[in-house]
């Protein structure tokens, strides 16, 4: 586990960053053509840089060279072990710069730098690699045809990918893209969130340094009604893979069905419940899970379980752990590793969060500039707490009285990323996990499964794909058969 510095010197680290602030397009930074934005740190409010972006015909050249870099086969023709060496060359470079990374993050997002430094950082690079691995591990297929032909069911890359990112993990939003999206041998074009553009520029030069070719990777940082909206409508993109709001999600959708039906895949909103049932064990551990699971990253995460759906014989010896644990959970300074809770993004969504704050809360309930504490409610069914994406550090209480009324209120949401089953017993707990209509299910436990799972959502949550495993790379590819007849051209026997 990498050593935590002091929060002077993380300071130190961040007065001498001087980060890449103009797009990355065939290869080099280059000045765009789009406007000039103050990228700003979420706790000061202090101007981290000035970004400038990209415009719509920057995404034409972007495009452009992605497609020639694609046509050419300057990437997606390498051998499969090529591809994977410059890969495994890029996280090396990744472990090398990860400081700097870390606390361009922080600055950047608000995020606290011990979660940059001790989580995200590690799995952009374990993702990295995990997929470079794969890249020459994965069989294509033949089928069952019988003597006289032969079938093959290959994948090839699907050609030109846009990859829009959120704000909430930057670096390893982009590292869930490009790791398959590249080792698939696609083109990528990497949109971040305009509040977060910084990392995903460094990775670019990066990934030019470790030997990608031109054009295969470039980013673009701007707003997402020039940017974004280009991409989704452009006739030369193939796909795009976007993470984010389901509002914004139904965009792509629109913006695909208006252009030339590019594949999408979104990974969008959630309003996860954690169930805890009247024979869970060891709440101590239990307190511990729901804690993480509704606060973790100031409570901005799509798989948040930020509903806790609790029976009522275990409900108040459970509260009274968790009030004891959210006490540990400090917020303030980013930059300070003793926090584990840092600012919220920006000012329009810390405003949009403190809209929540209503009522008497169990625990917190205060807004202190860009910060807000860990807070908890006890509500009903129909109050918006209990139903609403907040995308805060908001956790909302519902008490039940049975396992079958715990099922139906975490499946009573347009959402299904994800969800947590608390049992002692395995049947009911399985049972459990069968009827939550989710993508993904923690038994006993919070989390998204690890890099080898599959990580997406039902309903309002997803479509068109999943993240993470190698179900990952089957959405940046497509499927060809190729049918080879074998017969007799004199026997009269013609197959096909």
């Amino acid at each position: 586990m990498t050593d935590l510095l002091t929060r002077d010197e993380y300071v130190a680290i961040a007065a001498e960053l001087d980060p890449p602030c103009t797009p990355f397009i065939d290869g080099k930074f280059m000045r765009g053509r789009g406007v000039d934005l103050e990228t700003v740190n979420p706790a000061t409010g202090d101007a981290i840089a000035v970004l400038n972006t990209a415009s719509g015909e920057d995404v034409d050249v972007a495009v452009e060279k992605a497609r020639e870099a694609f046509d050419q086969g300057r990437w997606a023709k390498l051998h499969p072990s090529d591809r994977k060496d410059v890969l495994i060359r890029l996280c090396k470079l990744i472990t090398r710069n990860r400081r700097e990374l870390a606390v361009m993050e922080s600055l950047d997002s608000g995020k606290p730098i011990r979660d940059c430094e001790l989580i995200d950082i590690p799995e952009t690079i374990k993702t990295i690699k995990w997929h470079a691995e794969a890249i020459d591990k994965i069989y294509d297929q033949a089928g069952p045809v019988g003597d006289d032909a032969m079938s093959m069911i290959i994948r090839e890359p699907i050609g030109v990918v846009a990859a829009i990112l959120p704000w909430n993990f930057p670096l390893l939003m982009m590292a869930w893209k490009i790791g398959p999206a590249l080792a698939a041998g696609c083109s990528v074009i990497v949109k971040p969130a305009e509040q977060t553009s910084l990392t995903a520029l460094r990775i670019a030069e990066l990934a030019m340094e470790a030997g990608v070719p031109r054009g295969v990777l470039q980013v673009l940082p701007g707003d997402g009604a020039v940017v974004g909206q280009a991409l989704g409508l452009h006739q030369d993109v193939d796909m795009v893979s976007f993470t984010g709001s389901t509002e914004t999600g139904r965009r792509f959708l629109r913006y695909a069905a208006d252009s030339n039906l590019k594949k999408v895949v979104l990974e969008c909103g959630g309003k996860n419940p954690a169930v805890v049932l009247d024979d869970a064990e060891h709440l101590d551990l239990v307190a511990e899970h729901v804690v993480t699971a509704a606060f973790w990253n100031m409570g901005e995460n799509c798989s948040a379980n930020s509903r806790l759906i609790v029976h009522e014989a275990v409900k108040d010896d459970l509260i009274e752990r968790i009030k004891a644990r959210v006490r540990d959970w400090k917020t303030g300074d980013p930059l300070d590793p003793a926090n584990h809770l840092g600012a919220l993004i920006d000012v329009e969504h810390c405003e949009k969060v403190a809209r929540y704050l209503t009522g008497t809360a169990m625990v917190g309930g205060t807004l202190n500039g860009p910060y807000i504490e860990p807070t908890i409610y006890e509500v009903s069914p129909t109050d918006p707490k209990a139903h609403e994406e907040i995308f805060g550090p908001i956790l909302s209480v519902l008490t039940v009285s049975s396992r079958d009324e715990a099922i139906a209120l975490a499946n009573d949401t347009n959402y299904g990323l994800a969800a947590s089953v608390f049992s002692a017993n395995v049947r009911t707990a399985l049972r459990a996990a069968r009827d939550i209509r989710a993508g993904t299910v923690t038994v006993n436990c919070y989390g998204e499964g690890d890099i080898t799972t599959p990580f997406g959502g039902y309903k309002q949550s997803g479509f068109g794909g999943r993240d993470n495993g190698l179900h990952a790379h089957d959405q940046y590819t497509e499927l060809k058969t190729i049918w080879v007849d074998l017969s007799d051209p004199y026997s009269g026997d013609m197959v096909g």
